[in-house]
């Protein structure tokens, strides 16, 4: 396997070369090994492809970068694995392999990219997350990037109805971004989700990563959500990766005069299809839905219990982090009064501190 962790990081080669290669010698070990007069014998292989692989051949540094990663806790998962995702074996240009915290999602379970604006309205954070956690918790899992906004939304309604999520980023997987999200990082993999990347631990979210990270979000699942999305949206290639790839496509009707559904509404008027409710979709899926958990009615009732500053401060927070001056902001109280309410409400499970002064309901 150390073998094909050199294969999978070697840079400059396309992951596609680097997988015909592997077919045709049988095992990564054979290829760090070739001759360059072996190597000339693949036509697919250009001059540049050649001198990476043997200028990667020189380094040995590699073994004790495999041994770091396992020490981390760090899964890697080559094409060639029975692990790696069928979906994504599907696609024109699969990764190498992923690196892997926590799990792989259910090759056997229906899969929903939630996907949208980073600056989303507080209409498609709402709807983010009820498509999410009605879907989830009925057993579909929720893929997406872990970005700020619709991203973060989808991720946490999968979380309150119990059920799994998974990240893919476009750093290592052991590289928390955005920061603010550590929180949901957290709960994705304590929750029984994973945590996934094409890139090496360690690298840092260079923006040329998340294009090609998008085409995972899509190749991994089966129907792509798009809940807000701009003319020019990021979310737009993801959309135009995932038709690329056979993948069905659903979009999230929104207010005309919106800029945030004008994507969406575009989305719609090209035939994808209209996301009206969660239990619409779900009928359409031929999938049951699930009831109001137990949970979630001893959390209404309870609610009325609190006091009346309390429901204040609650009433401000959701599943987006806010911090400590935007809830003086809103609430009006001093900063004393606002910290011992959120005390309060922490310590009856009400509220969680993700990342330090940043708070969000709890389930």
């Amino acid at each position: 396997m150390v073998y094909e962790f050199w294969l999978a990081g070697l840079q400059g080669v396309a992951a596609y070369k680097r997988i015909r290669l592997r077919e045709c010698m049988k095992t990564a070990k054979a290829i760090y090994y070739i001759e360059e007069t072996q190597l000339r014998q693949f036509e697919f292989l250009n001059e540049k492809d050649r001198n990476k692989i043997m200028q990667a051949q020189k380094n040995s540094c590699f073994r004790t970068d495999y041994e770091k990663m396992k020490e981390k806790g760090i899964r890697f998962v080559p094409y060639f694995s029975e692990e790696y995702p069928d979906n994504l074996k599907e696609i024109a240009d699969p990764p190498y392999a992923l690196y892997v915290k926590g799990s792989l999602p259910d090759k056997k379970a229906k899969k929903a990219a939630v996907i949208g604006a980073r600056r989303c309205t507080p209409y498609g954070e709402k709807y983010a997350i009820d498509f999410a956690r009605a879907l989830a918790a009925c057993g579909v899992e929720v893929i997406s990037g872990m970005a700020r906004g619709i991203d973060g939304m989808g991720h946490r309604g999968a979380l309150l109805s119990g059920g799994k999520t998974y990240a893919v980023l476009g750093s290592g997987v052991d590289v928390c971004y955005p920061r603010e999200h550590i929180g949901l990082y957290v709960d994705i993999l304590e929750q029984g989700g994973g945590i996934l990347s094409e890139q090496p631990p360690g690298t840092a979210p260079l923006a040329q990563n998340f294009p090609a990270r998008n085409r995972i979000i899509s190749g991994l699942s089966d129907v792509i959500l798009v809940m807000e999305a701009g003319k020019k949206s990021g979310s737009l290639i993801t959309v135009d990766l995932a038709l690329e790839q056979g993948r069905d496509i659903y979009a999230l009707p929104g207010p005309v005069n919106s800029a945030l559904s004008d994507g969406c509404n575009r989305l719609i008027r090209q035939g994808a299809g209209i996301l009206l409710s969660p239990e619409a979709l779900l009928e359409e899926w031929g999938i049951e839905k699930s009831g109001t958990s137990e949970g979630s009615k001893k959390e209404i009732k309870n609610e009325k219990m609190l006091e009346s500053a309390e429901k204040l401060v609650y009433s401000c927070l959701g599943l987006y982090p806010k911090d400590l001056d935007q809830l003086v902001r809103e609430t009006k109280l001093d900063i004393k009064a606002l910290l011992e309410k959120l005390v309060s409400l922490e310590l009856q499970g009400y509220v969680r501190e993700i990342s330090k002064n940043h708070y969000i309901i709890s389930e």
